[in-house]
């Protein structure tokens, strides 16, 4: 019944996103102490709803920490079907085949969602997978959030996510792909509660990293760039679960005993 009464609060509080634009602006001084990388593919996915422009800020970041990043090129994500993830998975081998090196995937809510599947069809191709926010469990076993329902209608499909949760491709999601990934997932996210944005998986590939903040300020969320700066910075072949260091250390430790 809490939890009942608390999901329409948070969604309600997804305003806050705008106050989140400004936390970055002050947070400039942090990001660029952030880990640099090695100039590898970096390929951003959208969120449901949104065009290449949401991932601006991530774009540039991530461009600021030496990495070749694009983003997926179609627009505006209408939601997950078959014509457009065989088209992300070409883009993602393409990128692979033209820099010779793996790629690694971003993907912002329902992005994660394309992110993950391309790492489990391409996972010659993929380096890691990082998802913020996404509803990686929806499937049929599991009611969809409130949110996801209402904008899947609106967008997409008057049937809903139930047409997501019947296609096959969607079933992969429910556990990590063969390659490293992270999900990063906030407690007070008003659109994808914590359970459906979480995998679990083998600890020594896979995690799950909390950040505070809404589902729509992901994009703008300072510290979730400092998670992916850090998880892209790893080199390849050495992955390892997230150890806060440097100046951002101590609010991820300070979340750490707020569990």
């Amino acid at each position: 019944m809490i939890d009942r009464l608390r999901r329409p609060l948070l969604a309600a509080l997804e305003i806050r996103a705008v106050g989140e634009m400004g936390l970055l602006l002050m947070a400039l001084p942090l990001l660029k102490r952030a880990p640099r990388g090695d100039g590898h593919p970096v390929l951003l996915m959208p969120g449901f709803g949104a065009g290449e422009s949401s991932l601006e800020p991530l774009r540039l970041f991530l461009k600021s920490r030496g990495y070749h990043v694009e983003t997926w090129g179609f627009g505006r994500n209408r939601g997950f079907n078959r014509r457009l993830a065989h088209a992300i998975e070409q883009k993602v081998r393409h990128l692979h085949h033209r820099h010779r090196r793996r790629v690694s995937i971003v993907g912002w809510s329902l992005g994660g969602v394309f992110a993950f599947y391309a790492a489990h069809v391409a996972p010659e191709c993929v380096r890691t997978v990082i998802s913020l926010g996404s509803p990686l469990r929806l499937d049929p076993d599991r009611n969809p959030p409130p949110g996801i329902i209402a904008m899947y209608k609106v967008l997409s499909h008057p049937m809903g996510p139930m047409v997501h949760q019947a296609r096959a491709r969607s079933r992969r999601m429910r556990a990590p792909p063969p390659v490293p990934s992270t999900c990063i997932y906030s407690k007070h996210d008003g659109v994808v509660p914590p359970d459906q944005a979480t995998l679990e998986g083998d600890p020594t590939d896979h995690e799950n990293v909390r950040v505070p903040g809404s589902h729509m300020g992901f994009g703008v969320n300072s510290l979730a760039m400092w998670v992916i700066a850090d998880r892209l910075a790893l080199h390849e072949g050495h992955w390892r679960p997230f150890s806060p260091s440097g100046p951002a250390a101590p609010i991820f430790r300070a979340l750490r005993a707020t569990r």
